[in-house]
């Protein structure tokens, strides 16, 4: 009831945002926070830590979070802000959801394709530079058992490259609401995002581990736990 009538919205205004913000599609965005908003509402509480550490005015950046379910991007959708997440090109294809990730600029992605890996990288530090900010999980995909991952160090370089800082974000508490794989399910809970401070350097690698160790902090204070022979 709420998909239809927004992506018509969305459809709708799609000439004006492709001419006077191609690159950024902020009214699109905003449409986004308020489908995420009206669908997740009703089924679960979320709350947000460190909103003041997000970059101001809407400041080209790199957000890094956790992945551990498919609610993590709906609830990441209500913080209104206008990154590109990275996505299966697969999900593309599916009806309302993957039209809407098309007309919003969503980045596509093939896993096991190096060729489409690369130019993934190179889109987001396009889109990047133009001004618009950039959305990772490094991990790759969602946590089987809650731990958090090794990190890949795609999202670190593009930051780099581009001298955008890296924002990480600790999702708590989607997993048990709905577990990799159980998508069927949605039990009864709540949702915290924690924002944290910013992070800058010019060598990836130090990137990737700062930010993992900071998400990894969050998570092992609130019992989740970490991977630590990754």
């Amino acid at each position: 009831m709420t998909a239809i009538p927004l992506f018509a919205v969305m459809l709708l205004v799609h000439p004006f945002v492709m001419i006077l913000d191609r690159h950024k599609r902020r009214l699109h965005h905003l449409i986004a926070k308020i489908w995420a908003i009206f669908t997740i509402s009703p089924f679960y509480r979320f709350e947000f830590e460190g909103l003041d550490n997000l970059p101001p005015g809407d400041a080209p950046a790199v957000y890094v979070s956790n992945h551990q379910s498919f609610l993590d991007t709906y609830t990441l959708l209500t913080l209104g802000r206008s990154f590109k997440f990275i996505s299966k090109t697969s999900i593309f294809v599916i009806p309302i959801i993957g039209w809407a990730m098309f007309l919003m600029g969503l980045i596509p992605l093939r896993r096991m394709d190096s060729r489409s890996q690369l130019e993934c990288l190179k889109r987001c530090m396009d889109c990047v530079r133009k001004g618009a900010s950039v959305f990772f999980f490094p991990e790759g995909t969602r946590s089987k058992d809650g731990k958090l991952g090794a990190f890949k160090k795609g999202a670190f370089a593009v930051a780099v490259k581009t001298e955008a800082p890296v924002v990480p974000i600790t999702l708590l508490g989607t997993r048990k609401l709905m577990p990799a794989g159980m998508e069927c399910i949605l039990n009864s809970g709540s949702v915290k995002v924690v924002i944290h401070k910013p992070l800058r350097g010019k060598n990836a690698e130090v990137l990737c581990n700062e930010s993992r160790s900071v998400i990894a902090d969050t998570l092992n204070s609130h019992d989740y736990g970490t991977h630590y022979s990754d």
